[in-house]
């Protein structure tokens, strides 16, 4: 089990800001993402411009395989405009 951060837009589509999902230990940062956009298919527009952060270091969605600890914190920051 991990632990799921939503920020900004995230959290709008989501409907949350944080909670607890069962994924495989060892995954793709894609396949996270697949899996989180399962449980929230709004989350689906922002694909492109999502970025990821894994126990706070950016992860790029993608083939990268993750090996997740339980209580690992997984952050979804969409893009932030600003000047």
């Amino acid at each position: 089990q991990v632990s799921v951060l939503y920020f900004a837009r995230s959290a709008e589509l989501a409907g949350l800001r944080c909670e607890t999902l069962s994924v495989p230990r060892e995954i793709t940062s894609l396949q996270l993402w697949e899996e989180i956009v399962r449980v929230h298919p709004r989350l689906a527009v922002i694909q492109d411009q999502v970025v990821f952060a894994v126990q706070q270091e950016y992860v790029l969605l993608g083939d990268q395989l993750l090996l997740l600890q339980p209580g690992d914190e997984v952050a979804i920051i969409p893009p932030i405009s600003g000047g």
